[in-house]
């Protein structure tokens, strides 16, 4: 099978450099019309001009693929929207967002500012609901659409420094888990990308033998994959290094406690045995976790609940 994206609209945020421009170049090589978006500047957002993403789009060009520049500031509505409608202008449909865009202001909390915490959380989760609010109806009413939502480690995992950013990249879990619900009908399909890479975001922060490594081409097969026709839904793909992998959300088996020990000592207690991981469950939505703690107490009760 090879993966192609003819005839295809592609918008892709923050890729003038790094992760978006690979993710830029690779779509066009494989077929797609590209908007490439960015918008210019440090890496503090503070803006700047268009040169990095007129190189991108020229790159396009000279490669034979169709690009447009765009400079909309994500975090702004009203431009974002613009942004959409440069693209149905000139091609009449947006078939692929990938949200990427991004800033960092690293700190810790107790030293960092509400500005700056803000600031990053409008850039990413804001900047991400933004282009996506923009383009859902589109991909409704063509009855097709690929969305990647761009998250991290920091924000699965945690990382030192980074609370703007980690909480900015979490929310992203809670907006797939429902769009991926709400767009399935409409052959809409959104997924996670938690990358690791040598950026001009992470500059100083990798040690320079190791930078070859994490160029930001080992990443984007895997984006590829995600936007693609056959792609999956509700993924959170980690890669880095040339390593893919998947990140799942389990709980646990969970236990029973009748009324009367229904205490915090006995929680203490028992924990163990509430935190076991043995048998523990991969949940598609949020009413399965009820249906579940409903059984399992109805069972330990012996009331016979009625079949669906």
């Amino acid at each position: 099978m090879t993966i192609r994206f003819d005839g295809q609209v592609a918008i892709v945020t923050g890729a003038g450099n790094g992760l978006g421009r690979s993710h830029a170049l690779a779509l066009a090589a494989r077929g797609a019309r590209v908007l490439v978006n960015d918008l210019g500047g440090a890496t503090d957002g503070s803006g700047g001009s268009l040169s990095s993403a007129e190189q991108v789009v020229e790159e396009i060009r000279a490669a034979g693929g169709e690009a447009l520049v765009n400079g909309a500031n994500v975090a702004d509505n009203n431009e974002v929207e613009a942004m959409v409608q440069q693209a149905l202008d000139a091609w009449g449909r947006v078939d692929i967002l990938i949200n990427n865009a991004g800033i960092l202001r690293d700190s810790t909390f107790s030293k960092g500012s509400l500005d700056d915490f803000w600031k990053v959380v409008d850039v990413h989760l804001k900047g991400t609901v933004n282009c996506t609010k923009a383009v859902w109806d589109v991909m409704r009413e063509q009855g097709y659409g690929r969305i990647i939502l761009t998250a991290s480690a920091s924000g699965l995992y945690g990382n030192f420094g980074q609370s703007n950013y980690g909480t900015a990249k979490a929310a992203m879990i809670g907006l797939m888990n429902v769009l991926h619900l709400e767009g399935a009908r409409n052959n809409i399909r959104v997924n996670i990308l938690a990358p690791t890479a040598a950026t001009r975001m992470t500059e100083g922060l990798i040690p320079e033998p190791v930078l070859p490594l994490l160029a930001p081409e080992a990443i984007t097969p895997g984006v590829l994959y995600m936007v693609s026709e056959e792609a999956p839904s509700r993924v959170i793909m980690g890669a880095g290094a040339g390593v893919f992998a998947v990140s799942r959300m389990y709980e646990s088996e969970g236990l029973f406690l009748p009324e009367q020990e229904r205490t915090p000592e006995v929680i203490a207690e028992r924990f163990a045995e509430i935190s076991d991981s043995t048998g523990q469950h991969e949940l598609k939505e949020a009413s399965q976790q009820t249906m579940r703690f409903v059984q399992k107490a109805a069972t330990a009760l012996g009331v016979a609940l009625p079949k669906s």
